[in-house]
């Protein structure tokens, strides 16, 4: 398919000041288990120059080589000249897609994703897959192992279903306990709403007990990170416009999220529509009321719960929570709040744990081996609790935790906060 002139391509300060200096090696997920160059950010930075200027062909070797990429962020915050070697990852996939769309692609995000009652049909046999029975009796009669490796580990990756997704039982308005300080606007994240409902609904119970009037909008559609993940730019900007038109409507102070990935791409619309006369303003102001859910706990006076929990208890750093919103601190202050907790750092809490959305399935060895280099860091930890905010953290270290048939418990940190606070009523 021949170059248009309209196409969007990655710009040369993009990719002309990277130095070679190496630092970006020692912190790449996937250069750490391979320690290949085309494996690297160094190396990726180089192949889509030499592609962008026309000295390498774009092939589709080279762009696997993008797709490759966790997107962990790790290398643009250690670049000592400011390349951004992740971003650059996802622009090259961006551009791919301008020359030569895949139809599945936009039938998957234009279509399925942007349509959560869509989403809710298609995720109904998973549903009925728990609610029947049959997962008990897979495990119980060991027919998993009978699994090939990947679809058992894909099957791992689901937690415990709810029967109904949340955005179809949660209330839009959910009022505070007692005086209404604050009215916030809750994004219910799609896995959210169809995975992970019990953690969403502690959410929206632990603001509400904290003085927040809660707003989740019906209408609000997938934030559009697992779109500008695979290069559908256009599929993203338009979740983006419907999302800020949503929310504007609801005329809340704040807007909350539990998803660590909802949260940073939620963050960069202001960013994302920068170019867009009509939409810039309201992007940016979008943006710049996006809170995590921990993130906002810790700015209001938030309410110390009486109940304890007698757990040693860990952390695991999302990447688009630590690096893309630089939330560090304060789902740690979170759990060390909670009576009979005890908390403990384990080694590389930050590093990968390689879910990186969807690269169990489609780079199914690489994702295992970063998983690894993380369960034993956990293991190591001795903790009975692995805290971390990202349903797609928290999928995979539930492969891990099936794999090494450990009894460690995989949660949200504001799960645990809920608990603590039930226990005594507060």
């Amino acid at each position: 398919m021949s170059q248009k002139n309209d196409l969007h391509k990655p710009s040369e300060n993009e990719y002309l000041s990277c130095i070679r200096c190496g630092l970006c090696l020692s912190n790449c997920p996937t250069y750490r288990e391979y320690l290949t160059e085309t494996a690297s950010p160094r190396g990726r930075v180089a192949l889509a120059r030499k592609g962008l200027e026309g000295d390498l062909k774009l092939t589709p070797n080279l762009y696997e080589q993008m797709y490759a990429c966790f997107d962990c962020l790790a290398c643009n915050e250690i670049c000592p000249v400011g390349i951004r070697p992740a971003d650059l990852a996802l622009e090259m996939r961006y551009f791919q897609e301008q020359m030569n769309p895949k139809r599945w692609k936009g039938t998957l995000f234009s279509g399925l994703l942007s349509k959560p009652k869509s989403m809710e049909r298609v995720t109904f046999p998973l549903r009925l897959y728990q609610m029947l029975g049959v997962r008990r009796l897979v495990y119980a009669l060991g027919l998993r192992l009978l699994m090939p490796g990947q679809l058992r580990d894909m099957e791992a990756m689901l937690p415990h279903l709810p029967q109904r997704p949340l955005r179809s039982v949660l209330p839009e308005i959910t009022e505070s306990h007692g005086r209404s300080a604050r009215k916030v606007g809750f994004f219910l994240g799609c896995a959210q709403s169809l995975l992970f409902a019990d953690e969403s609904a502690a959410t929206v119970r632990v603001l509400a007990r904290n003085g927040c009037t809660v707003i989740t909008p019906r209408d609000a559609k997938c934030c559009g990170m697992p779109a500008m993940g695979y290069g559908r730019q256009d599929t993203v900007l338009d979740m983006a416009r419907h999302n800020i038109e949503v929310f504007e409507k609801s005329g809340i102070e704040k807007i909350i999220t539990d998803c660590a990935t909802c949260g940073s791409t939620l963050k960069e619309y202001g960013k994302l529509l920068s170019d867009d006369p009509r939409w810039a303003e309201r992007a940016k102001s979008f943006s710049g009321r996006v809170r995590d859910i921990s993130e906002f706990l810790m700015e209001i006076p938030i309410i110390k719960p009486e109940g304890a929990i007698d757990a040693r208890i860990t952390y695991h750093d999302p990447c688009h929570l630590r690096r893309g919103q630089d939330v560090r601190q304060e789902p740690r202050e979170l759990i060390k709040m909670i009576n009979g907790a005890e908390f403990v750092e384990m080694n590389e809490a930050d590093w990968c744990c390689g879910s990186a959305g969807s690269q169990l399935i489609t780079h199914y060895g690489t994702s295992l081996k970063v998983l690894n280099r993380k369960m034993d860091n956990v293991e190591g930890s001795g903790a009975d609790i692995i805290a971390s905010g990202c349903p797609g953290c928290q999928m995979q270290l539930n492969v891990g935790v099936r794999r090494r048939r450990s009894k460690i418990r995989v949660v949200h940190p504001v799960l645990l906060l809920d608990e603590a606070y039930s226990k005594k009523g507060t």
